[in-house]
């Protein structure tokens, strides 16, 4: 994407790219010295990813774990920061092991710099991950 684009249109793409289960294409948006952090990470999950390698090692197999189907309730909000941007919503799909359900509620705020994330903080709900079946990224916890 251009560097011209606003950090709105990087993030719906982003979710695009996700529903379409292209990691690398995703991983691409991202500055070499991204960051994304989990601040309600449950133990023995990683809170912080430092560099576009580490996002990629983490995200490599979400699409083996989740079969992510929309992003409803999705909305963006400007900030007075020009770069940055705070998401709401909701990730809908399945389990693909297990076939049961997915839906997680995310809010997150998003830092964006020459058309890529540099900085992103991920508050998803750290109590679904305690559900039966929902083990998705456990594997990739570091």
């Amino acid at each position: 994407m251009p560097a011209t684009t606003s950090p709105a249109d990087l993030y719906r793409h982003s979710l695009r790219l996700l529903l379409d289960k292209d990691i690398p294409a995703w991983v691409g948006l991202w500055a070499d010295d991204g960051v994304m952090e989990f601040p309600f990470a449950p133990p023995a999950w990683p809170e912080r990813l430092e560099g576009r390698d580490a996002i990629a090692a983490y995200m490599r197999d979400y699409p083996d774990h989740i079969d992510l189907q929309d992003f409803p309730d999705l909305r963006i909000h400007r900030t007075t920061e020009p770069g940055t941007i705070v998401v709401e919503m909701r990730g809908v799909g399945r389990m693909v092991e297990t076939g049961g359900p997915f839906e997680m509620t995310y809010i997150a705020v998003v830092t964006v710099q020459d058309g890529r994330f540099t900085s992103y903080r991920d508050y998803w709900n750290p109590l679904a991950v305690h559900e039966p079946g929902v083990n998705f990224i456990a594997s990739n916890a570091r």
